[in-house]
């Protein structure tokens, strides 16, 4: 199916514009959720006690189709957008996933590049489907691990789900051809911070590249606090402790996570050691160079992971409107960002906690914010 559609990223009567929200940030990473259904239920994202059996997930009419996806691609493409990630939920529930992928990876960027498309997972059905999405033109995974310890994993994920078929998923994934695969934990204090060091040792040298994430205050069912963050520079102390690590540059503009190369005896970077890399977006925010825009699955538009509303895209879609009306619509909408939810957080951490742990609690303004597993991480 993928062969009859343009790989031009401009639709007709639509021409190129880079865009701008209110602080000169522009667009350029676009995350796409194609389910709002997982088979975990984390504590962190989908809390079995919100989430359970009665839970009543989006009827499959509301969801956007391939083609409505692969429309709105290509359009914000247009806007400058030259990577899509497909998240969920879990992605990998959605039905003919390689269809979509592979319509998507014929498309080409403003500049005349191939358009990265990536995707996240919890690994559980990776086993079966990485050669596949490897055929279909993904062009790199990000696996959720949050830990090697069996028991503890299982009781993250809470439906007691073991460890080694994730892994699994991962060896598969490497067999498959995938060169740039990435592993995130989500690190809680009190749950799974015994585990950074055995997982760096796990993932050193295997070509896979290890990113601790500090639990973060998504959505409005995940009990967050404060008290449960492990701030990254404790993660890069501890690490530095066993291997040692020099800073390295982004590899992108906009990039999430501050990247450490593991060192060889004369203290520079070995390569065939790999890199591990943190998120520090509790306690260092990094709104400032956000270039990263959510569409969910039924085609509300948020420009934030904490954001409290979206814009409808799928009516547009479905009533008609040209994708000149849609692509003027996406440049509205991304003209008028203000988002900034981590600075706004972070200035509840007092001077001297920047960085670290708060002494006392962080005193932001509360609001109900979406779920993660509606728009992806």
């Amino acid at each position: 199916m993928s062969a009859c559609l343009p790989s031009s990223p401009l639709p007709p009567a639509v021409q190129p514009t880079l865009l701008r929200d209110t602080r000169g940030r522009a667009l350029r990473d676009l995350r796409i959720s194609v389910t709002d259904r997982c088979n975990f239920r984390c504590t962190y994202c989908m809390p079995k006690e919100v989430f359970g059996k009665d839970h009543v997930y989006l009827p499959r009419s509301a969801l956007l189709d391939f083609e409505e996806i692969t429309r709105l691609a290509r359009l914000f493409i247009a806007h400058g957008v030259g990577k899509i990630r497909l998240t969920g939920g879990e992605p990998l529930l959605r039905k003919d996933l390689g269809q979509l992928i592979g319509q998507l990876a014929v498309l080409t960027t403003l500049e005349g590049q191939p358009l990265e498309v990536t995707l996240t997972t919890n690994g559980s059905l990776l086993q079966r489907q990485a050669r596949s999405l490897k055929n279909a033109g993904l062009s790199r995974l990000s696996i959720s691990l949050d830990s090697l310890d069996d028991a503890t994993f299982r009781r993250m994920n809470d439906v007691d789900f073991p460890v080694t078929k994730v892994l699994d998923g991962i060896a598969a994934a490497q067999a498959a051809g995938f060169e740039r695969i990435k592993v995130n934990m989500v690190v809680k204090r009190s749950t799974n911070a015994h585990d950074i060091l055995p997982m760096a040792a796990h993932f050193r040298g295997t070509g896979v590249t290890l990113r601790f994430i500090e639990y973060m205050d998504v959505g409005a069912t995940n009990g967050w606090c404060m008290d449960e963050v492990v701030p990254s520079a404790e993660i890069i102390t501890r690490l530095q402790a066993q291997f040692p690590l020099v800073p390295l540059e982004p590899s992108a503009p906009g990039e999430t996570a501050q990247r450490w190369g593991y060192a060889n005896a004369q203290g520079q970077y070995d390569p065939s050691l790999g890199e591990v890399g943190v998120i520090s977006s509790v306690t260092q925010a990094f709104c400032g160079s956000c270039n990263r825009a959510r569409l969910s699955t039924e085609g509300q538009l948020y420009l934030c992971l904490f954001a409290h509303q979206g814009w409808d895209l799928r009516s547009l879609l479905r009533n008609g409107s040209s994708d000149a009306d849609i692509s003027a619509r996406i440049a509205q909408i991304w003209g008028q960002r203000t988002d900034r939810y981590s600075e706004l957080r972070t200035q509840g951490l007092a001077p001297e906690n920047q960085g670290n742990a708060p002494s006392q609690p962080i005193t932001t303004v509360q609001r109900k914010r979406i779920e993660m597993s509606y728009i992806g991480g």
